[in-house]
């Protein structure tokens, strides 16, 4: 990336005549300087430029992240499987470090992070879990829990792909990098942990029931 900058610095510091005779080549630092501030400008405009229904995601998506790691702090005490407890693992570090990025990306756009409530999105929100659902997670163990766990997550985790698909279908969203790097990569990250529990459920015994 800084080579390819650079040789746009330099090929537009040429054009301007900045490379044209030796006698100007005094000046060429101070037209490459101020050539190469003009292009950091316009890429990092280009970088912030976002929509209302850009934001709506992020805020959106770190309530979901934060239920999801909410479910998944109760494998170690309730899951039967190892399968489930490992996997449950990595979706809380996956997403911890997930919700640093979106918080990173409200604070570098001058948006307010919101707190992670995700009880304020139950029912808002595809895949979500309602606090009747919660419950029942929580009452659960063993096989039952690893069942449930699973058929519940892998519905919450359709809804996080869900909800990319929707963003990247909407007018004028994801116009920089950095969102459609944030919303690919959980797209991605999400449908390939859908396959992995989809294979964890059907290897339980009897269904993980009982």
């Amino acid at each position: 990336m800084i080579s390819v900058r650079f040789a746009a610095v330099g090929l537009l510091a040429c054009l301007m005549g900045s490379c044209a005779t030796s006698g100007s080549r005094s000046a060429q630092p101070t037209d490459a300087e101020t050539l190469e501030a003009l292009y950091l400008a316009r890429t990092d405009s280009a970088r912030m430029r976002f929509t209302e229904s850009d934001v709506g995601f992020v805020t959106g998506m770190l309530a979901h992240h934060a239920q999801a790691i909410e479910m998944s702090e109760l494998a170690p005490t309730r899951a039967a499987s190892s399968g489930v407890r490992t996997l449950a693992a990595r979706i809380i570090n996956a997403q911890r470090d997930e919700i640093g990025l979106m918080e990173l990306w409200l604070r570098d756009r001058g948006q307010a992070i919101p707190e992670a409530d995700p009880a304020a999105h139950a029912g808002h929100l595809p895949g979500m879990l309602t606090a009747p659902e919660l419950e029942e997670l929580r009452r659960s163990t063993g096989g039952p829990f690893d069942r449930l766990f699973l058929t519940y997550m892998i519905r919450h985790h359709e809804g996080a792909v869900t909800m990319v698909e929707e963003l990247l279908a909407s007018d004028s969203a994801v116009q920089d990098p950095a969102t459609f790097d944030l919303a690919s990569d959980i797209h991605v990250d999400q449908s390939t942990e859908i396959a992995r529990m989809q294979q964890l459920l059907g290897a339980l015994p009897n269904g993980g029931a009982g």
